[in-house]
């Protein structure tokens, strides 16, 4: 019920081309090597943009039982930050002269601590999403295809054995 108040305040403001894109890729995303599950959706800070968050990782502990941390940052200050519900995809805004992709944003990978410009291009079926993160221009990046989830992935208890 609430999700039909959004889609019809935000059509009814003369957005529907904005809406209508946004809603194509909110949802649940599994990463390329399949180890991570990102929930892209409308910033908290600027509805108009998407935002991703991690929501499950194959391995969410250390070998201590311990959530995985940002370790990989290139900000000390940053490096104990849970990488479960860390914000990676941000300011992802539709792209006036291209259907079906958002851009302008950034894309935050935890394994090299890096953060590059990026767009995305959702498939045409929708169940794919192009990611690609670059430094400068696009030609200057790598492309990595996410599949979408119909569900939220749980992330189990540690199990020591």
């Amino acid at each position: 019920m609430r999700q039909s108040a959004v889609v019809f305040g935000c059509c009814s403001l003369l957005l529907a081309g904005a809406c209508a894109a946004s809603a194509d890729v909110e949802g649940y995303w599994l990463s390329e090597r399949e180890t991570a599950q990102i929930e892209l959706a409308p910033c908290e800070d600027d509805p108009d943009a998407i935002c991703g968050h991690i929501v499950w990782l194959e391995e969410p502990y250390d070998e201590h039982g311990e959530p995985r941390l940002d370790v990989n940052n290139d900000d000390p200050d940053l490096r104990d930050r849970e990488l479960l519900g860390l914000r990676i995809v941000w300011g992802m805004e539709p792209d006036a002269d291209r259907e079906r992709r958002w851009g302008g944003g950034r894309i935050y990978d935890p394994e090299n601590g890096n953060t590059y410009r990026a767009r995305m291009d959702l498939s045409e079926d929708g169940e794919s999403l192009d990611l690609r993160g670059y430094v400068g221009i696009p030609t200057f990046g790598r492309t990595s295809v996410w599949s979408r989830e119909d569900d939220r992935r749980t992330v189990e208890p540690f199990n020591a054995n």
